[in-house]
């Protein structure tokens, strides 16, 4: 199971989305037709089978309208639902707990969306030694808790920004060829920082290869067979992670060829939300 976030790094991301959601004057709706004084014990129920991420986020959604509300997680992010499982329930003021019910809603619908689309990826690998990894296509601003959906789905987490690692696409190598970009790297790059450089094509990759100075090879669009081909070029010397064109039919015959990981966009920019709903 992976290890929660801390509390504190995620409140500011679901306050918000509290504050767009209430607006200037709050929920109008519930202070019309709710009675002061009204309690309710909601369930949050899913209504499709997956694998649940955000229940951390939607307790904070709650908590943050009402922290007298109690909450009780049922399925802990990262557990395998079915439909029809309850997986917290809620107990306390009527209004506090329909106010927050749409955040914590989207967020856990959106999340389990990606946790159970990566576990469907993941499971494709098995038997092989390849990881499945997200990329930087997320959502502005919800970065970081995709990313953490991918980990509940047993996925693992490429580079969460710019900053973190060299990557070195097709459009920095337009600039001067693939030996000076690397050249430039180990005059340049600080000892602690990766590289990652991307090439399109086996001669690209055997021009790595004799130059040396990247930690891993972005080997994009490739057919299998070339795949399979870069695999035996660089005889473990090297990470090999395949990239473009990863649909879920096929990554059990990429994961075949033995590159370490299988990259996907998709992960996070193409998930369906999980079905999800409250009940009284």
């Amino acid at each position: 199971m992976t290890t929660a976030l801390p509390d504190l790094i995620l409140e500011p991301l679901v306050r918000a989305a509290l504050l767009e959601d209430l607006g200037t004057y709050g929920d109008v709706t519930t202070r019309s037709v709710i009675p002061e004084g009204t309690t309710y014990t909601a369930r949050l129920r899913a209504r499709a089978e997956g694998v649940i991420s955000g229940m951390q986020i939607a307790r904070l959604a709650f908590h943050l309208v009402d922290p007298t509300l109690e909450v009780r997680t049922l399925k802990e992010d990262g557990s395998r639902i079915a439909k029809g499982d309850t997986l917290m329930e809620i107990e306390g003021s009527a209004s506090a707990i329909l106010s927050a019910e749409r955040v914590a809603l989207n967020f856990a619908g959106r999340l389990s969306g990606i946790a159970t689309l990566t576990a469907a990826c993941v499971a494709e690998t098995k038997g092989t030694e390849t990881r499945i990894t997200c990329t930087r296509k997320t959502t502005p601003g919800l970065r970081m808790v995709e990313k953490q959906a991918v980990l509940h789905g047993g996925g693992f987490n490429h580079r969460f920004s710019l900053s973190d690692a060299i990557l070195i696409k097709d459009n920095h190598i337009a600039a001067g060829g693939i030996r000076p970009v690397l050249q430039a790297v180990k005059a340049n790059a600080s000892h602690m920082i990766r590289v990652e450089i991307e090439v399109d094509t086996l001669a690209q990759l055997q021009e790595v290869l004799d130059e040396g100075g990247a930690d891993v090879v972005l080997l994009d669009n490739m057919d299998t067979p070339t795949l399979a081909q870069a695999v035996e070029m660089a005889q473990g010397r090297i990470v090999l992670e395949a990239s473009g064109n990863m649909t879920l039919p096929r990554l059990a015959e990429v994961a075949a060829t033995g590159v370490h990981y299988i990259s996907m966009g998709a992960l996070t920019h193409s998930a369906t939300t999980l079905d999800l709903g409250l009940d009284f």
